[in-house]
């Protein structure tokens, strides 16, 4: 049995429930036997047990099932277990051969009744359940989001003031070097791009070149060749073309080339 929405008994369960437990019980006796077997405490019915020792006609079936199930509504937090329990039994029941014969097909019509009622709660619960469930599921997604975008801002504001360190007059190649193949890695892997080759330096001083790094990054399934010089003068046709005569050895590849110290005309032009 699925729990209901509400932990007592509404007016309309409430009747139905009075009405029914009498005729599933053939006698009081059990009657109080059926509340006993769910679990009521003996102290919520043991004077109307008393009563049915000294004259049995002194109280009738559906008055027992009111009493009880009165006393065990009018605390809704202290018999929670004893109300779930009731509901299940009743439910449950299909033992109608043992109620009288006059009595089993009411019975039956009562019983079906419950069943439609708690389902119909049951459906209402689960439904409330699903929707607290999508709108916690939404929050998370979006308060992760939002987590994500401080998250990715604070690391793009920390890779920009490494970079602009770098142009510091004072470092010497090998630390901006250093420090500048960092910033690469780091400022890729924070928009998403795949790095398939991780950037590293390469210096030549016979060139005249400061720094260089190399990387290969994927963008959309398309290879790059990533190149980038720190070079005290602009970046000329030569280097440019150097960089191409990687890209054509490498198969279906393109080329990304990114100077600091800016492009020559003869640079632009190639």
């Amino acid at each position: 049995m699925q729990q209901v929405d509400s932990f007592h008994y509404p007016p309309e369960l409430f009747e139905l429930l009075v009405s029914t437990i009498p005729l599933l019980n053939k006698s009081k006796k059990s009657v109080l036997l059926f509340f006993r077997g769910a679990g009521v405490a003996e102290n919520l019915y043991k004077d109307l047990s008393d009563k049915l020792d000294v004259n049995k006609d002194s109280v009738h079936k559906y008055e027992i099932s009111r009493i009880i199930l009165t006393r065990i509504n009018e605390k809704k937090d202290v018999y929670i277990r004893e109300r779930r329990e009731l509901l299940k039994r009743v439910v449950e029941f299909e033992s109608f051969t043992n109620c009288w014969e006059s009595d089993q097909l009411k019975a039956k019509g009562l019983v079906a009744e419950i069943r439609t009622i708690i389902n119909v709660k049951d459906s209402f619960t689960r439904m409330n359940q699903e929707r607290e469930k999508e709108h916690l599921k939404h929050t998370t997604e979006y308060n992760n989001i939002i987590k994500e975008i401080q998250k990715r801002a604070e690391q793009l504001e920390e890779t920009k003031k490494n970079l602009y360190s770098l142009f510091n007059e004072n470092n010497n190649p090998q630390e901006r070097g250093k420090n500048l193949e960092n910033v690469l890695n780091t400022l890729f892997s924070i928009y998403g791009i795949l790095i398939r080759e991780a950037f590293t330096r390469k210096g030549d001083n016979g060139e005249g070149i400061i720094e260089q790094i190399d990387g290969v990054i994927e963008i959309d399934n398309q290879i790059y060749l990533v190149e980038m010089k720190w070079k005290k003068d602009k970046i000329g046709s030569d280097d440019i073309f150097a960089h191409l005569g990687r890209i054509y050895h490498r198969t279906s590849a393109q080329g990304i080339f990114i100077s600091a110290s800016g492009y020559a005309p003869s640079g632009i032009k190639s």
